[in-house]
């Protein structure tokens, strides 16, 4: 921009205007470096320009044009952190009618197509503002910009208000909460905000009984991590913060259902940031994942009236009562996040995505099994069914066992200690069953951690104990030959000793410790003995290990 079409601008030549803004906002459209703008004060006199028409009513036609310069103009971080810019920040909130006098009307008023543009435009350039300066978001606060938006939230459903308004109302509030944490309580304690924003997602869910449009698809994404934000640190008391988790619980389960299909890019978007939200809410909470099937009150009649009818003292068998029926309850909304853990599972494997995106559904799925039986129980139907092929090892193969395995003994420690809880809580913490299904030599970092490696059991692991006997014929059949430490079948091999005389066995072993201790000293291995804690005890010399293998014998005969 030269200096001439600047003083016109300055001077509000209507004639002008338009095409100089026009021509300006399609040149830089997508500018991002801003250095031509820092000579001769140009970013500065050019702002000062719009916002003075901004200012003036009679040239609202340009409105949306000017805020359109703008928006380009607060991509610049250096300007905005030396000018002051607390002047037009109020009255960009006075165009996006978020503001502390638009908080004083009544109902929203009905908005023609100009000027939903123009507050569309606004709410774009404030979000720039909002996530480029702490002093802006400080100053929207003040403004009560975060009561409107939750008072805009409440009446949204209500109201005909653009969708493409209700997208930029999240993103602001999404940009407020998660930079300024005294917007989060604010939204949180004073104003209820989530339980707004439930009702608000519950009412979506509801109206929209027909496929959502891809803007609705985008709303709810940027209300879900709005919510994410809010429930990260809640500052309510945990009863009232219970109440109001049941609730959304229920309305995160509709919303796995009716998006878990995971056919689209957005239907993904949604279900992970339901997922990340589940990552906040209680574990007593996430019961309401799962419903009682409808028919199941009416199974248990019906099953009594065969057996009176049969005269036998025996129930007989009653079918399904629907699709995904686990112990009379409905655990559709479990089967979507084992879908969407082996939708992640096979993207990692091609693409060698971030393990930062499988963390939130393990951890759900280790609240889910931790909190509830029945979900404990269909769990480990899908993930540990009975063993019955037990000749590769657990870590070779495409099913969750094996990729859970596998990340046993990942260097990424999230992922690694998360695929071992879930694992070891699957086998209600009872370390034979999970080396059954894990190999000792993969689980043997989780049982150092917990203080098992002499396999002992757990005290004070509250499990029902009325679970099936999880052994097949096929795998008490090869049980004999069944190697723990690998986690299978191990073939035949020659004994490496056959044809050695004594004194041949013994040079090797003298040479195997001379090595190990090698290897101690050159600070690459570190023998240990399990002390009386289960953990490993670090030795000083290698022939420690000799020392103490009677006393250690003695015991193990005492625990068997």
């Amino acid at each position: 921009m030269d200096a001439e079409q600047l003083k016109q601008l300055e001077r509000k030549d209507t004639a002008h205007i338009a095409d100089i803004l026009s021509q300006f906002n399609t040149k830089n459209a997508d500018l991002l470096t801003f250095d031509s703008f820092h000579t001769d004060n140009l970013w500065h006199d050019l702002w000062l320009a719009i916002f003075g028409i901004l200012d003036d009513a009679t040239l609202q036609s340009v409105h949306a044009q000017c805020l359109n310069t703008v928006r380009i103009l607060t991509r610049d971080e250096f300007s905005l952190q030396t000018h002051f810019v607390e002047q037009e920040l109020g009255t960009l909130l006075s165009l996006a009618r978020i503001n502390a006098s638009s908080n004083e009307d009544g109902a929203q008023p009905q908005l023609d197509d100009a000027q939903a543009e123009v507050i569309a435009e606004a709410l774009k350039c404030l979000c720039n503002l909002v996530y480029q300066s702490a002093d802006c978001r400080r100053q929207c606060l003040r403004q009560h910009s975060l009561d409107v938006l939750v008072k805009r939230l409440g009446t949204a459903s209500s109201t005909r208000y653009p969708c493409t308004l209700e997208y930029y109302d999240m993103k602001l509030l999404f940009l407020l909460t998660a930079l300024e944490p005294t917007a989060r309580t604010r939204l949180q304690i004073d104003l209820n905000g989530l339980t707004y924003m439930t009702k608000w997602l519950d009412d979506k869910l509801a109206d929209s009984a027909t496929a959502a449009s891809e803007e609705q698809l985008n709303i709810i994404c940027e209300l879900l991590k709005v919510m994410f934000t809010v429930t990260s640190a809640p500052d309510k008391s945990p009863n009232e913060y219970e109440i109001q988790s049941l609730h959304l619980t229920g309305v995160l389960r509709e919303l796995l259902l009716r998006f878990g299909r995971l056919s689209t890019e957005r239907e993904r978007a949604i279900v992970t940031h339901a997922i990340n939200l589940l990552t906040n809410i209680s574990d007593s909470c996430l019961t309401e994942l799962t419903l009682k099937c409808n028919s199941a009150d009416t199974e248990t009649e019906s099953v009594k009236e065969c057996t009176v009818a049969s005269g036998t003292t025996e129930p007989q068998p009653a079918s399904k009562c629907c699709a995904l029926c686990f112990e009379k309850r409905n655990v559709r909304s479990l089967a979507v996040l084992l879908d969407y853990l082996r939708g992640g599972l096979a993207q990692q494997e091609t693409e060698a995505s971030s393990h930062e995106l499988l963390s939130p559904v393990l951890t759900v799925l280790v609240k889910c099994a931790r909190s509830d039986r029945t979900m404990r129980h269909y769990l480990r139907k899908e993930i540990l069914p009975p063993l019955k092929d037990v000749s590769k090892r657990p870590e070779i193969g495409n099913e969750l066992r094996n990729h859970l395995c596998r990340f046993l003994t990942l260097p990424a420690m999230i992922l690694r200690d998360l695929a071992a809880e879930l694992l070891f809580i699957l086998c209600k913490e009872d370390v034979g069953r999970m080396i059954k299904y894990t190999g000792y030599g993969n689980a043997a970092g989780l049982f150092a951690k917990r203080g098992v490696l002499d396999c002992r059991r757990i005290e004070g692991a509250d499990y029902s104990s009325d679970s099936e006997d999880s052994d097949t014929e096929e795998y008490k059949q090869q049980q004999q030959s069944f190697n723990p430490v690998l986690g299978c079948v191990e073939q035949p091999k020659r004994n490496p000793l056959e044809g050695m005389t004594e004194e041949q066995k013994e040079y090797e072993a003298l040479q195997l410790v001379n090595l190990l201790e090698k290897l101690r000293k050159d600070g690459i291995v570190q023998p240990a003995l399990i002390d009386k804690d289960g953990k490993p005890q670090p030795l000083e010399h290698i022939l420690q290990l000799q020392e103490e293998l009677p006393q250690q014998q003695l015991e193990q005969k005492r625990k068997t």
